[in-house]
């Protein structure tokens, strides 16, 4: 394996879950459009790509129309969705050991930073980073090898000191465009086990502990 120095991790389905606020703004975005809600397991594949991509790739919008679903979805993620998630297990340990280890880390993730700082804030996330980097409600940064390539510049590392962490192909694809390994938890929002062996997928661990000893009995 490479001398990672640099731990990226992206936020929903791999520090936090965060699908009830997800769910619940895409119902209400939906339902302002004139369109029906799927059900939670259709919803489950707009957790971690971006509004945009999600609503014209999911819901077969056109740009415009996707751009006013967006701002509905705001509408009430900001707030009550933003605070509708819960830490995966073992988060908080696991950054904490990885800071004494010398890592450097990050949070790179394709939620708009205004609410990702929010709920790292609260859950205790924020002493652990060096950076924290979102897409932002303005259209910057959107896509996620835009916000690992961000995340690398604030940083100043270069590619080969990276790993990013991740839980779905959005993770592995970024990373890969970008020319970072990654590395996919089995505790997020992968559609199915196909996913965590394509895409690029560095390493795949069942959870924190895996990846912790991993990284740190190397």
């Amino acid at each position: 394996m490479k001398n990672y120095r640099y731990i990226l991790f992206d936020l929903d389905g791999t520090l936090i879950y965060s699908h009830m606020g997800i769910f619940n703004g895409f119902r209400y975005a939906l339902k302002a459009m004139g369109k029906e809600a799927p059900d939670d397991v259709y919803l489950r594949r707009c957790v971690g790509p971006s509004l945009m991509y999600s609503f014209q790739t999911f819901f077969g919008m056109d740009e415009e129309t996707a751009r006013g679903a967006t701002a509905k979805y705001r509408e009430i993620y900001a707030v009550q969705g933003v605070w509708e998630n819960e830490p995966i297990e073992g988060v908080l340990e696991g950054l904490k050991r990885l800071k004494e280890e010398g890592y450097v880390l990050a949070m790179s993730t394709s939620k708009p930073l205004i609410y990702a700082e929010k709920i790292a804030e609260r859950h205790g996330f924020s002493p652990y980073f060096s950076a924290e980097v979102g897409s932002g409600i303005d259209g910057s940064l959107p896509t996620k090898a835009s916000v690992i390539e961000e995340t690398m510049k604030r940083l100043n590392a270069a590619a080969d000191e990276c790993l990013m962490i991740g839980d779905t192909k959005y993770d592995a694809e970024g990373a890969a465009i970008c020319g970072v390994d990654c590395a996919l938890l089995k505790v997020g929002y992968a559609a199915n086990e196909e996913e965590y062996r394509s895409h690029g997928v560095t390493y795949v661990f069942d959870g924190y502990k895996e990846l912790i000893e991993f990284l740190i009995e190397k």
